[in-house]
C-alpha cells in the first residue's frame, strides 16, 4: 500500500508528512512518501495534495511539474484512487479561484474559490488559529469526528460549493466556511489535519483505512 504526498513546491510538507506516516504505522497503511515523479503518483494507491499560499502560483507550481497533475487525473477520476486535499489542495478541487485573478481549478468539485467576508466586522482576514467544526453529512473519513472538534485554520479565501451535498462540514466565522468537501473518492479539508491534534490524526487515520 502506498501514499504519494505531492511535492510541487508549495509549503512545508514536513508535518504533513510526519503526522500521515505516524498514522499510516498505527493502522498498518503501508508507506508513504513525498514525491514529485508522475510515476510514482501514478502507481499510487492514495493521493494527497497539501498546499500552502496563493490560488494562482500553487496551481501554476503544480502545472509546472509536467505530467503530475495527469497522473492524478488518471488516478483518480479513472481508476478511483482515494484523494485527499489540504488547504490549497482542497481549493484546487474548484472550477474557479477568484484569487488576484480568475483561475481555472481542477474542476473536480463543482464551485468556486472567493474571498472570507465576515459579517462581523471585528473578525479580521485572515481566518487564522482554531475554529469549531459542524458536521453536514455524514462521511466514512470523518467516523468518530463529532460536531463541536476542533481543527486548524490558515487562509483568507473559502470554497463555496455548488452542490450543498458536497459539503461535509463548515465552520462559523461570520457567516458559514466550508471546512470539509467530499465527492466520490476525492475528499478535502480548508483546515490543516496535521495541525489538527486528536481529530485531525482521526481524519488521516481514517483516510488511509477508506476503500471507497
Amino acid at each position: 500500500m502506498l501514499t504519494a504526498l505531492i511535492d510541487y513546491e508549495s509549503g512545508n510538507l514536513h508535518s504533513a508528512e510526519k503526522a500521515f506516516q505516524r498514522m499510516a504505522r498505527e493502522v498498518g497503511a503501508g508507506e508513504v512518501v513525498v514525491t514529485s515523479d508522475p510515476e510514482v503518483v501514478a502507481r499510487a494507491d492514495r493521493i494527497v495534495l497539501p498546499g500552502d499560499g496563493a490560488f494562482p502560483s500553487c496551481r501554476a507550481a503544480l502545472f509546472d511539474h509536467r505530467g503530475i497533475y495527469e497522473a492524478m487525473d488518471e488516478a483518480v477520476n479513472v481508476r478511483g484512487r482515494p484523494f485527499f486535499g489540504i488547504c490549497i489542495g482542497m481549493q484546487m478541487l474548484a472550477d474557479l479561484g477568484r484569487e488576484y485573478s480568475d483561475t481555472p481549478g481542477f474542476g473536480w468539485i463543482g464551485g468556486e474559490v472567493v474571498p472570507i467576508a465576515p459579517d462581523d466586522p471585528s473578525l479580521k482576514v485572515p481566518h487564522m488559529g482554531w475554529n469549531d467544526l459542524v458536521i453536514d453529512h455524514a462521511h466514512p473519513v470523518l467516523a468518530g469526528i463529532e460536531t463541536g472538534e476542533h481543527a486548524y485554520f490558515v487562509h483568507s479565501y473559502h470554497f463555496q460549493v455548488a452542490d450543498p451535498a458536497h459539503r461535509l462540514a463548515h465552520c462559523d466565522y461570520g457567516g458559514e466556511i466550508t471546512a470539509i468537501v467530499g465527492k466520490g473518492s476525492i475528499f478535502g479539508t480548508q483546515f490543516h489535519p496535521e495541525k489538527s491534534q486528536a481529530a485531525g490524526l482521526a481524519i488521516i487515520a481514517n483516510f488511509l483505512r477508506w476503500a471507497p
